[in-house]
C-alpha cells in the first residue's frame, strides 16, 4: 500500500531512504567532536577502611542543551546513567540522581519531558571495605546521556569520568 501511495506521488521509496540517511548523517556529523556535558573535577576524596564517605559528582550541561533525566517520562527516551568502577577495596553505593525538570519544548509543546540542564549533581556513598589497603586509587566510569536542543536530539554519548580516592585510616 505504501508503495502504491509513493508511486502515485512519484516519490521512489529508495529516494526516501536516501533522504532519511542523509538527515541522520547530518545530525550525527553535527554532534561529532561536540561536548554537550562536562564533568567538574572532584576535590580530594578520602575514605577510611570500614567507613563511608558521601560524594557529589557535578556535571554541567552546556547552555542551549538538555539531557534526559535518569527517569524519562517516555520509555523510548534514553535515560542519563552514571556507571562507576571503583578499585578493589572500595564500593560505590546509594547512587542518587536529582529529579528531572518537567518541561515542554517548541518542537512539541503538548509533550512533557523530564530533563536536566545546567548543573546536575549526582550523589553517592563511597564505602571503604574493612580490608581496604591504604593508598591512592582512581575511580573510573562514564556518564551515558543523550543531548538535545530545542530542534533536535543528537546521538547518545558517553562521557569518561575519573577521580582520585585516598584510602586512609586517618580519614574522618
Amino acid at each position: 500500500m505504501v508503495r502504491r501511495l509513493l508511486a502515485k506521488n512519484a516519490i521512489p521509496i529508495g529516494l526516501l531512504w536516501i533522504l532519511a540517511l542523509v538527515a541522520t548523517a547530518s545530525v550525527y556529523a553535527q554532534s561529532q567532536g561536540r561536548t554537550f556535558v562536562e564533568f567538574q573535577p572532584l576535590s580530594a576524596v578520602t575514605v577510611a577502611p570500614g567507613k563511608s564517605t558521601p560524594i557529589e559528582l557535578t556535571f554541567h550541561v552546556k547552555d542551549g542543551y538538555h539531557i534526559n533525566s535518569s527517569k524519562p517520562l517516555t520509555p523510548e527516551l534514553i535515560p542519563t546513567a552514571l556507571g562507576l568502577t571503583p578499585p578493589a577495596g572500595i564500593v560505590i553505593a546509594k547512587v542518587q540522581y536529582p529529579s528531572g525538570q518537567v518541561t515542554s519544548f517548541p518542537f512539541d509543546p503538548t509533550e512533557k519531558l523530564s530533563v536536566y540542564s545546567g548543573d546536575v549533581i549526582i550523589k553517592a556513598v563511597m564505602i571503604g571495605q574493612p580490608n581496604a589497603a591504604e593508598g591512592n586509587y582512581t575511580v573510573h566510569g562514564e556518564l551515558k546521556y543523550q543531548a538535545c536542543d530545542n530542534n533536535s536530539c543528537y546521538p547518545p554519548k558517553k562521557l569518561p569520568v575519573q577521580f582520585d580516592v585516598q584510602v586512609s585510616k586517618r580519614a574522618k
